[in-house]
């Protein structure tokens, strides 16, 4: 033996170590469930699979190999076998909650694999320490179904810390809420009224759409999706289409769209495509007592009116005509300043009697009468 190998065996003979203390070894032999450390002591150090991982079936010979290098805590010097019981599992969770309690301070973003889906929320680990993430900050929007998340890996912040009450709460909400405003007055600050945009449909309601400008939703309503009548926007949109808009008026975070573009407008040239003695087609739209609206172009009704309907004597337009019926009438007025546009059959002999009428339309009967209220109110 050397006087090195000598001096080596006096040191760890004269050397001391207590319950709690964190020493580095090295690895010198490992088996599936057990780790010996040399610790420069006079005895070796044992970590224990336990006290190693949370994994009960880990074969630590595919963990650890000799020769490797171990920062270890003390928990027994003399383990009743003349050996040092060590704990790494005990040490590393000591580590990981300290970093986690800098990151709550500082509320710095952690990034880490969702290891299980709970009926309430997420299960996430970060440094072997486990954080829960609520069902209600996951997103920012409700999700029923968070199945999805399994095994994804997540960012997230830390909104509540309390180790001893094992309550370490995450929140990804709050990065997607605090993404979607920085997003949103991004666009606020790019886009002006009057710029032309594309998105893409995120939800449709019986009074419009939303869409997706990435940073911000505007609206695009009924009333803007077509220069014609609309009844149902889910019979024009799906939710994923990309559409093009402009923005109508910005108001705070508020942006309303349209898709009634100035150049498409049916009046333009009206006084061209709409003047007095042109004969026509149109449809059926709605009626009143007084008469029939028909539509002659998207966006463009024209009155005809009880009295133009027939040589003969009509009641009532809804006695001899259907809604959605095709009829054609000559243009006898034109006020393009208040744009209203007079029809007449009349003039041109084009009345069908009803009961000549195709079979469509007779179907539509019942249908009409109940419209008939909420067009004279129109009206």
């Amino acid at each position: 033996m050397s006087d090195m190998n000598f001096e080596q065996m006096l040191d760890e003979f004269s050397k001391t170590i207590r319950n709690g203390e964190v020493v580095e070894g090295t690895v010198i032999d490992v088996k599936s469930d057990e780790i010996v450390l040399n610790i420069g002591y006079k005895a070796d150090g044992i970590i224990t699979r336990s006290e190693y991982t949370n994994d009960s079936s880990a074969d630590l010979t595919t963990l650890v190999a000799v020769g490797d290098k171990l920062t270890a805590k003390v928990m027994k010097v003399n383990d009743g076998d003349g050996q040092v019981s060590l704990t790494y599992k005990r040490l590393m969770a000591k580590k990981a909650s300290k970093r986690l309690e800098e990151a709550y301070e500082n509320g710095e973003v952690l990034r880490a694999p969702v290891t299980q889906v709970l009926k309430g929320g997420l299960s996430v680990v970060v440094d072997d320490t486990r954080v829960f993430i609520p069902a209600s900050l996951v997103s920012d929007v409700y999700e029923r179904d968070l199945t999805k998340y399994q095994d994804q890996e997540i960012e997230f912040v830390l909104t509540e810390f309390n180790p001893r009450r094992r309550r370490i709460i995450g929140n990804r909400k709050q990065l997607l809420l605090e993404e979607k405003a920085r997003k949103q007055a991004e666009l606020l600050e790019r886009i002006e009224i009057g710029d032309v945009i594309e998105g893409k449909v995120k939800n449709i309601t019986d009074f419009g759409a939303f869409i997706d400008l990435g940073g911000a939703d505007g609206l695009l309503h009924i009333s803007e999706m077509s220069w014609g009548r609309v009844e149902n926007p889910k019979k024009i949109y799906k939710v994923g289409q990309t559409v093009r808009v402009f923005i109508k008026d910005i108001r705070d975070t508020k942006i309303a769209l349209s898709v009634k573009f100035p150049e498409d407008n049916p009046w333009n040239n009206a006084s061209e495509k709409f003047a007095v003695g042109t004969i026509i087609t149109g449809r059926i739209a709605r009626m009143t007592d007084f008469g029939a609206f028909v539509e002659i172009a998207p966006g463009v009704d024209a009155l005809l009116h009880v009295s133009q309907i027939s040589r003969e004597h009509v009641e009532k337009p809804s006695d001899v005509l259907r809604i959605g019926q095709e009829i054609d009438a000559k243009i006898v007025d034109f006020n393009e300043a208040d744009r209203k546009i007079s029809l007449s059959m009349k003039a041109i002999g084009s009345y069908v009697p009803l009961e000549d009428l195709e079979p469509e339309y007779a179907e539509e009967a019942e249908p009409e009468a109940n419209a008939e209220p909420e067009a004279a109110e129109e009206e």
